[in-house]
């Protein structure tokens, strides 16, 4: 593997990893507001968010 090949490696894998943690943020932050209400085995939950 030649020097350039392996900084386009490096380069393309710091895209991908830009690009993942954008993604997870964006998905973070368009979660909504408000209130969340479980219902599961332990009884009823309710989450102020």
């Amino acid at each position: 593997m030649t020097r350039t090949n392996l900084l386009y490696l490096a380069i393309g894998a710091l895209a991908v990893l830009a690009a993942v943690l954008g993604y997870n943020l964006y998905q973070e932050k368009k979660q909504a507001d408000g209130m969340q209400i479980n219902v599961g085995p332990g009884g009823i939950t309710i989450e102020k968010k």
